[in-house]
């Protein structure tokens, strides 16, 4: 599409530490006077990495406040100037402008719509509409709510519009999706399956690679890829979550595989390197996703470079139970919706294995109780009401199947999902389903500075 039509300008940004702690900055966000109000049930993702003991605190980075605090005022500039010419939300009939084809658009809508949007739901994602439980070709901004039923029970002002339309009369359906929330999580078995395929990620196999388990003194979950570092000595090492890398009390962050020596079996890997857990939405994006100043996305990852003893003959490019993969899938937000939306994917992990399921929306939103606004890539449904991960399997690489007999190409990596939390009802009749969440591969190896390498030949050429 022509940027023009929206009056965007695309932002291209480089990403700054911070020098601040991360339990410094966690302090400094819980006291801020100025967060927005939120709905008392937010639409909250669970991190899916299996713990050996049950207590276990995800490790926060942030932005520095004093830039967030700049860039305020450069978002409510750009949000204002989107404001002029703009008509407000439909009710009972359809725009008459262009519908929107792109993410960029999609996104674009939702973000100067992201007040009215909050008012009344849990969250929103886009991509298709919902109709019986199965993916359309009609693109939707999708709002998630406690309770789903009938316009007729409803009166006027609880009523959402039936399309939105953005700048430059663009517009897009709003459909309504039903999220069965639970409140505080329920504890899950930590070993839930046991296959041939799962045993071997877990240990019993001669060489590690993708969906093997990782672990370090507190944690464990899946390895997603073998990748090298852009810069310095191009590393070789291996990415994973970083909620499954870092933990706050043990300070060298060594990982090993399948465990800890002072828990099981196991031999040293490497200690972490760089990782990233949070980052502002324009960095990410490209562009402001939402009119919040106070918008992070999930950017859960680690990189872990493999230690100079390790044996390097002990590792696999290929993905078990998968075989080859292609280059990565770059997401680009120019892009038809359909390029992602609605995509079959695979996935091997630790915990269930492989399993199959379908992209169902893209940059779910939602708010956390001190009105801090967080985006997550990917929401991902498994196939015939199957789950599509399970605790443990953080980490694993989330793969497009192939089209064309193309090979299945790395798309995202898990960082959790809901269902110890709450689930998507998406049919009528039908029980609720559980979610996964990912991140976009693409953007997190960008963020990292990190390749992925596909070809046992590539690895060769860098190590042998």
């Amino acid at each position: 599409m022509d940027r023009n039509r929206l009056g965007l300008r695309i932002h291209h940004s480089g990403s700054s530490q911070s020098e601040e702690s991360a339990l410094d900055l966690e302090r400094n966000y819980c006291s801020h006077p100025n967060l927005l109000w939120s709905s008392p049930s937010p639409l909250q993702p669970f991190a899916s990495g299996g713990q050996h003991s049950e207590s276990n605190a995800a490790y926060f980075s942030w932005p520095t406040l004093s830039r967030l605090n700049d860039a305020a005022e450069v978002r409510a500039n750009y949000f204002g100037n989107l404001q002029k010419g703009v008509l407000p939300e439909t009710l009972g009939r359809l725009p008459s402008g262009q519908r929107a084809t792109t993410l960029l658009e999609l996104m674009t809508i939702r973000a100067f719509h992201s007040k009215i949007l909050r008012r009344f739901s849990l969250g929103t994602a886009i991509g298709f509409r919902i109709r019986r439980g199965d993916l359309t070709d009609i693109p939707a901004i999708l709002v998630f709510v406690a309770r789903k039923v009938h316009r007729q029970w409803l009166s006027h002002v609880q009523c959402l519009p039936a399309a939105l339309e953005g700048p430059g009369g663009v517009w897009c359906d709003v459909d309504v999706v039903e999220f069965s929330y639970y409140g505080v999580p329920a504890a899950t078995p930590k070993e839930q399956l046991y296959t041939e395929l799962v045993d071997g990620l877990r240990g019993s196999d001669p060489c590690i690679g993708s969906g093997s388990q990782v672990a370090n003194q507190e944690t464990y979950g899946t390895l997603g890829a073998i990748v090298k570092s852009r810069t310095g000595n191009r590393q070789v090492g291996f990415l994973t979550n970083r909620h499954v890398a870092v933990d706050l009390d043990y300070p060298n962050q060594k990982m090993f595989h399948p465990l800890p020596p002072s828990l099981g079996p196991g031999v040293y890997l490497g200690a972490v390197e760089r990782a990233t857990s949070f980052i502002t939405d324009e960095l990410w994006y490209g562009i402001f996703a939402g009119t919040n100043p106070e918008t992070f996305v999930r950017a859960d990852g680690a990189f872990i470079p493999f230690a100079e003893d390790f044996n390097m003959n002990n590792v696999n490019i290929t993905v078990k139970g998968v075989g080859e993969v292609g280059d990565v899938h770059v997401i680009d937000l120019q892009a038809p919706i359909n390029s992602l939306i609605g995509r079959k994917v695979v996935k091997v992990g630790r915990s269930s294995g492989l399993t199959t399921g379908t992209i169902m929306a893209y940059a779910l939103e939602y708010n956390d109780e001190k009105g801090i606004c967080f985006f997550t890539d990917f929401l991902v449904v498994g196939e015939n009401q199957q789950t599509f991960d399970l605790e443990g399997d953080s980490g694993s690489l989330i793969l497009l199947t192939g089209r064309d007999c193309e090979k299945p190409r790395p798309v995202g990596i898990i960082w959790g999902g809901t269902a110890n939390r709450g689930r998507l009802k998406l049919k009528v009749g039908q029980p609720p389903e559980n979610w996964t969440s990912g991140v976009d591969l693409g953007r997190l190896l960008d963020l990292l500075e990190l390749d992925i390498i596909t070809t046992n030949e590539g690895l060769q050429g860098l190590y042998f």
